[in-house]
């Protein structure tokens, strides 16, 4: 790992509501959890800071309802931020606050420098397309227009997730949930994005599905030394996974550290809470 992180959010907030005088000043606000009873305002995301580095699995968990799917959206533009900085350790995009780029500069960022993998593929693929045209489909909104090479990148990266190729042709649709979530990671990676979000990607899965499912994250992220963030309310995913783990609840991170570290000695209420639950 590097000492510079490849990814750096500073001071992320997301709220849902206008907030009033009882919640919109941070340092006194008077919330039930997350939730200001006054207004309605919900503080999703409070506060939020966060480094990854190259070639890191840094895990984020907490209970439903904790803002870890909020921070997802947020950094991957599926959502708007209400405030905060990301920077990303790019030639190109050194310095600039990513949140505050133009919708057209999110696309080029979504397309070649961020990879994603959603808790439903149904939000990742298009169900009704070929799996090999959903890879080359996120290949043409990166400027191929080479059909061999899109079949050859497609044919390898399936390969790669362990689908067969004379599957290739078929739609995600008739595919299992296992199948269709390593048709969503090749889809993902078929940029080589140095970054990989990874929202509750065994959610649902069997558990000998899921166990295939992480150890194929873990296999990639060797093998193409991909930075990737691994939302999961699943400690035994987190701890599998990740090398370094950020505690959320209530929006806001309440503990973060080395992932033995955390499940080891934990130092705060909720995440002793969390582990002692998986004993």
């Amino acid at each position: 790992m590097h000492d510079q992180p490849i990814l750096k959010v500073r001071n992320l907030n997301r709220q849902f509501g206008a907030g009033c005088r009882h919640c919109i000043n941070a340092e006194d606000r008077s919330l039930t959890k997350n939730y200001c009873e006054s207004c309605g305002t919900v503080y999703a995301c409070q506060n939020i800071s966060l480094d990854l580095f190259a070639g890191e699995i840094l895990g984020v968990v907490g209970e439903s309802g904790s803002g870890k799917s909020s921070l997802m959206k947020c950094l991957y533009f599926d959502s708007e931020v209400t405030s905060g900085e990301v920077l990303l350790d790019d030639e190109e995009l050194r310095g600039q606050n990513l949140f505050e780029v133009s919708s057209q500069k999110k696309r080029y960022i979504r397309n070649y420098k961020y990879g994603m993998v959603y808790q439903n593929p149904v939000h990742g693929l298009k169900m009704n397309f070929s799996s090999i045209g959903n890879i080359a489909e996120k290949l043409i909104a990166a400027g191929n227009r080479n059909v061999g090479e899109m079949e050859k990148i497609g044919k390898r990266l399936l390969e790669t997730v362990h689908i067969p190729i004379f599957r290739m042709k078929e739609e995600p649709r008739h595919f299992s949930g296992g199948m269709q979530q390593r048709v969503q990671i090749a889809k993902a990676l078929s940029n080589n994005p140095p970054v990989l979000f990874l929202d509750e990607v065994t959610t649902g899965l069997d558990l000998s599905v899921q166990a295939d499912v992480l150890d194929l994250i873990k296999t990639i992220q060797r093998e193409f030394g991909i930075s990737m963030v691994v939302v999961s309310h699943d400690l035994a995913v987190i701890r599998m996974l990740a090398d370094r783990t950020i505690v959320m609840l209530n929006g806001e991170i309440v503990e973060q550290g080395l992932t033995d570290q955390i499940l080891e000695d934990p130092s705060h209420k909720y995440t002793q809470q969390l582990v002692y639950s998986l004993l």
